[in-house]
């Protein structure tokens, strides 16, 4: 069901590189944080991991706070 919802939307996939400039954070950053689990959503596509602006938008949106007291607490 979420790869048919994929290709409907017919979002580009762009690489860890593309997706770090959007997120203004090393590459390097966005991989340590995909290994650890806290990053955004991601594609695999073959051997290649992808990201759909969308993932990028929406972990945007998931880690939007008002206080550094409100980071610590959603931890």
């Amino acid at each position: 069901m979420k790869r048919e919802k994929a290709f409907r939307n017919k979002e580009i996939l762009m690489d860890t590189r593309q997706a770090a400039e959007m997120l203004k954070i090393s590459p390097k950053t966005l991989e340590r944080m995909r290994v650890e689990g806290r990053g955004p959503a991601f594609v695999k596509v073959g051997r290649c991991v992808r990201y759909r602006e969308s993932d990028i938008l929406a972990f945007i949106e998931r880690n939007i706070f008002e206080s550094t007291s409100e980071f610590v607490a959603n931890r």
